[in-house]
């Protein structure tokens, strides 16, 4: 549904032209990235494959790793803050009952 409704975007868009600071301008106003939500043809044939990423999942996993790191020294950091200045201590709870 969102793919159907940004492809429409980016027709009405792209047809129209787009305004700018130095007036109307023609081209395209959205950068459509291309994805598709069929495998068949109206008549039943199967769509080719699309284009594979070459590294993607190592893409993936260069940007994830560092910056899920980034987080967890932040996370680590503002807690020892808080802790420091007696905002959230947390409690020592025994429940060896």
């Amino acid at each position: 549904m969102a793919a159907l409704a940004g492809r429409l975007l980016a027709a009405v868009a792209g047809s129209r032209g787009r305004v700018g600071p130095g007036g109307l301008r023609s081209g395209p106003a959205v950068t459509v990235v291309p994805s598709r939500s069929e495998t068949v043809t109206r008549s039943g044939a199967i769509l080719p494959k699309p284009p594979k990423m070459p590294f993607g999942l190592l893409r993936v996993f260069t940007v994830v790793i560092p910056f899920l790191y980034i987080g967890t020294q932040i996370s680590k950091n503002f807690a020892a803050l808080l802790e420091e200045h007696d905002i959230f201590v947390p409690e020592d709870d025994d429940d060896d009952d």
